[in-house]
């Protein structure tokens, strides 16, 4: 701590040797066993050096008296500055009671007393089952469990059951009601008493080293280099936030999520937090629509590391330290190609037919000089960048690729698109969907023979068919049944390019022609999947609004290449110029034909006195007409496109950083398929399957849930509460059926995930 040698001397004439000056107006020493503050009067407080609370009770009271700032306090008793600013408001809000140390455990009852306790007896005198007693009275099945063991709570006497008015006797050797799966598998488990959220609270916030700093002695071995990675340990705990999104982790991890990020980083530095946790970290916030890491300071972090199996979930600055050290290892560009390998070995089928377009992502920043492209739904330019992605025929995101200078659909399919299609297909034959954008009859030619069709729409102008050659066309695709208007013909844009033309005509007498170079498909099919482009752009939406794809994630950049061409900027400027004379030309030229039109006859008859009497705005716009013909001709002797370079000093040639981008984006998307498998289990629950499965699976994510781990057993049971609505309810149950039948083991751990709804 810096401070002024005079003035120090002058407030504080007489301080023991080896004294530390915490301010000009106090001093501490450390003195046979005893912990002295001073000022310039001599000691005011002293306290042995192992009374903890007496040191706590100094710090706080000289921090609030204003004698010394926290920082300095805190370094003189070896504490962190937070502890000081905790004990500060303990002292004023409680006095110096808040400031003992509260002893642990065990606790009273907090739940089964009073009125609930003697409720519970009855039922369970009445031969209710315990979790029927403990739904009736609002406590959990494991707090009525804890109570039976801890003798609070008597079992009842084995006696046959009195039958209720209107309702039948069971006879003797009768079956009872047949049980879930899940309910015969997980029996009457012997779990300790699940912690509420109201007890949660006080403890993460009561912990010295920060807020849900439980597990210390593990972050000092990751502080001295010592701990790969924590391992995920869960306990019993009730209602805890947001743990619905656990329902979704058996299908996260068959999207490969850990399995192709573990195979391509392998593990981080030594330290609390690995690759796991912070793979599974941005995973789980993709899927609870946490769009940026700020946004979890808004998150308890006991809750959110819950679900991890920590004491509590990454720090920002965490969470932004381990992004940088995974894009300084250069591998997210392998990792995309990675997943596209795995989802395209995994669901084969998906991908006879693919759609192909670009997304926008704007630059609202000032910093950067970036391209700039067209936005179109801003319908402007202005600095962005392009990511042309490929998706399956579900509108499943397969991979993407970034263009380098917003370059067009057709350069990015010839030069990247379909070198990476191949090297993930091999000698498999495919489908191209995309707008007018990439028409090129040449291209498609070269394309077919490499064993890529394509199905787009015809671009410019063409003459309307007659209606008698349409015929109502009737097709089953897709799960579903649909009819068109439809007539086909051959015909060839280029010599020597024959293409299949399918028309489609609309109820206004419209006709959308299409084009394709498929040769076996019918021309329903070929109608249809035209038409479904919608879904990749319903995609660019979805991802836009609920995943935050175009979410600028770091703010660092990349050289750009500096011998990449751009537009040459001088003959737009020549444009721009001629554009201007030549306005002035044609407002002369008009008032030129307004005086010969309006010329009297009585004062020049003849043209040549029309010329005579009009010199000078003749000679105006003949001075114009030879002006505008230099500059089109030095506008013509200009190269279109010129390097980059010659236009902007070459440390400001630079593009987005991609790396980051690059793996938050398919995370992301592997968060997306992973809703998408979940949204079609639920099919057969919805009418409006495509309307409401997805906001179904949103508010189910968000549901609180009971964690009761069973070690005994290796089982980790999820108990999610129950939705809105009971048809939400039952869709909710079934999915936690299929989940559990999965049988999946949480990551690290070998405890078998099971779900329940209740």
């Amino acid at each position: 701590m810096k401070s002024h040698p005079q003035q120090l001397r002058t407030r504080l004439p007489l301080v023991p040797e080896g004294a530390k000056i915490l301010s000009p107006d106090l001093a501490l020493a450390r003195q046979n066993g005893e912990v002295l503050f001073l000022n310039a009067s001599g000691p005011i407080y002293s306290c042995t050096e192992d009374d903890r609370v007496g040191q706590r009770v100094a710090g706080a009271m000289f921090a609030d008296l204003g004698l010394a700032s926290g920082a300095a306090l805190a370094e003189g008793l070896g504490v962190h500055p937070s502890t000081i600013s905790r004990d500060r408001t303990k002292l004023k809000t409680q006095g110096n009671v808040g400031l003992q140390p509260q002893k642990r455990g065990p606790r009273g009852p907090h739940k089964l007393h009073g009125r609930t306790l003697s409720r519970a007896q009855e039922l369970l005198d009445q031969g209710v089952s315990m979790r029927e007693t403990g739904r009736k009275v609002g406590v959990s099945e494991g707090t009525v469990r804890h109570g039976l063991r801890t003798g609070r709570l008597t079992p009842p006497m084995v006696v046959k059951p009195r039958a209720q008015p209107n309702e039948p006797e069971t006879e003797e050797g009768a079956e009872e009601a047949p049980a879930s799966p899940i309910d015969r598998e997980l029996g009457e488990p012997e779990a300790p008493e699940p912690s509420g959220p109201a007890a949660r609270t006080v403890e993460d916030a009561s912990c010295e080293g920060g807020v849900a700093v439980k597990r210390v002695t593990e972050r000092a071995l990751a502080r001295m280099g010592r701990l790969q990675e924590a391992t995920p340990e869960f306990g019993s705990a009730e209602g805890v936030s947001h743990a619905g999104v656990l329902l979704a982790l058996p299908a996260l991890l068959e999207q490969g999520l850990l399995e192709v990020t573990e195979k391509i980083y392998g593990s981080l530095r030594n330290g609390f937090f690995g690759l796991r946790a912070t793979v599974l970290a941005l995973g789980l916030m993709a899927l609870l629509r946490v769009r940026t890491l700020e946004q979890t300071t808004s998150h308890a972090p006991g809750e959110l590391g819950r679900l991890l199996g920590l004491d509590r979930f990454p720090e920002v600055k965490t969470l932004r330290r381990k992004l940088v050290e995974i894009s300084e290892r250069g591998q997210a560009g392998v990792v995309r190609e990675e997943f596209a390998r795995y989802w395209i070995q995994n669901e084969p089928e998906a991908v006879g037919i693919l759609f192909v377009d670009g997304h926008v992502r704007p630059y609202n920043g000032r910093k950067q000089v970036l391209p700039k492209a067209h936005v179109p739904r801003r319908r402007l330019c202005m600095p962005a960048t392009t990511d042309f992605w490929v998706n399956d025929v579900d509108a499943d995101p397969v991979f993407f690729v970034t263009a380098a200078a917003n370059d067009g659909l057709l350069s990015m399919l010839d030069h990247e698109i379909l070198p990476e299609l191949r090297d993930l297909l091999g000698k498999r034959r495919v489908t191209l969907v995309f707008d007018r954008e990439g028409w090129s009859p040449e291209r498609f030619a070269r394309w077919r023979e490499e064993g890529f069709d394509v199905i787009t729409y015809r671009k410019g102008p063409y003459d309307a068919w007659p209606e008698r050659d349409f015929s109502e066309k009737r097709g089953r695709i897709d799960s579903g049944s649909v009819k068109y208007r439809l007539a086909e013909r051959e015909f060839e844009p280029v010599k020597g390019v024959p293409m299949r033309e399918v028309r489609r005509l609309s109820e206004d007498g419209h006709q959308v022609s299409i084009v394709t170079t498929n040769k076996h498909l019918g021309p329903v099919a070929i109608a249809y999947w035209m038409s479904s482009r919608w879904r990749q752009e319903n995609f660019f939406r979805y991802m836009r609004h609920e995943f935050a794809i175009d979410h600028l994630c770091t703010y660092a950049v990349d050289p750009a290449d500096p011998e990449r061409t751009v537009p040459n900027p001088q003959r737009r400027e020549k444009q721009k110029e001629l554009a201007s004379l030549r306005g002035e030309l044609a407002d002369l030229r008009q008032e030129y034909a307004e005086r010969l039109e309006n010329n009297p006859e009585s004062q020049r008859r003849t043209v040549r006195g029309f010329k005579i009497a009009n010199a000078e705005l003749g000679r105006q716009i003949q001075a114009l007409e030879s002006r505008c013909q230099e500059i089109e001709e030095e506008r013509r002797q200009l190269p279109q496109r010129v390097p980059v370079r010659n236009l902007v000093p070459e440390e400001k040639i630079v593009q987005l950083e991609r790396e980051r981008k690059t793996l938050t984006n398919v995370i992301k998307m592997a968060a997306y398929r992973a809703e998408t498998a979940l949204a079609e289990l639920l099919r057969p629950f919805s009418s409006r399957h495509e309307d409401e499965a997805r906001k179904l699976l949103k508010a189910a994510f968000q549901l609180p849930a009971d964690l009761i781990a069973d070690e005994a057993r290796q089982l980790l049971e999820v108990r999610l509460h129950g939705m809105a609505n009971a048809r939400s309810t039952r869709a909710l149950r079934a999915l936690c059926e299929v989940m559990s039948a999965k049988e999946v083991r949480y990551p690290g751990t070998q405890l078998r995930m099971v779900f329940r709804a209740v």
